[in-house]
């Protein structure tokens, strides 16, 4: 079974946990991506959507799902969202697609925080996957500085611009051990918009395509 084959498995999966929910929460990247097409089928049921990205949001509109502001909305009952990394704890890092500062939000905002991924995000340690720093682009140096402070190579991604017209500083060679003390630390730092640690607010469910299995965490 290919990576796509097990990201279109897990998304599949994760209806079960919409059944119901009139305004779902909706992260964003390429197996969220199958998730949406597969809400296309029970649209009928949903009054809509609230996304984290730009892209996810003209997919859902595309496939006929109406998308709402957050501030009109208040509470979601479920958001779901995929990960670029889990830990056994079910915290993530997110933000590879360069949404995590949405992400965050909308995770923030919902009771139940649905990750869906293959098997391949699964780690004991986070911190392989070069943890993403969304920055306000005067800070993006002073914020890289302090970045080699705490043991990180951040390499500017150059040509990309959030949503919420910012920079994103990627950090390499970090490993870690403590995710809610390092998300706290970079959160302090003057300049950084969200770091893409979710660690003080895991998901609350994990799905994992494994094979033909389903496993959940």
């Amino acid at each position: 079974m290919t990576q796509d084959e097990l990201k279109q498995k897990v998304a599949y999966a994760a209806l079960k946990y919409v059944k119901d929910v009139p305004i779902i929460g909706v992260g964003t990247g390429s197996t969220v991506n199958h998730f949406i097409n597969y809400l296309a089928d029970i649209k009928a049921d949903i009054e809509g959507a609230v996304s984290s990205s730009e892209g996810s949001t003209a997919l859902l509109r595309k496939v006929g799902i109406p998308v709402f502001d957050l501030n009109a909305v208040g509470t979601i009952e479920v958001y779901v969202d995929g990960a670029d990394e889990i830990n056994p704890l079910k915290q993530l890092i997110k933000g590879g697609g360069g949404a995590l500062t949405r992400e965050k939000i909308i995770a923030a905002a919902s009771k139940t925080f649905v990750c869906i991924a293959d098997g391949s995000k699964c780690v004991d340690i986070l911190g392989a996957f070069p943890l993403p720093v969304e920055v306000v682009p005067m800070a993006r140096s002073f914020v890289a500085r302090e970045m080699v402070k705490l043991g990180g190579q951040p390499v500017w991604r150059e040509n990309f611009i959030t949503d919420n017209h910012n920079h994103i500083l990627d950090v390499h060679n970090l490993s870690i051990m403590e995710p809610i003390k390092l998300e706290q630390t970079i959160n302090n730092i003057t300049g950084v918009v969200a770091v893409g640690i979710f660690g003080m607010r895991p998901a609350d469910v994990v799905l994992v395509s494994k094979g033909d299995e389903i496993v959940t965490l």
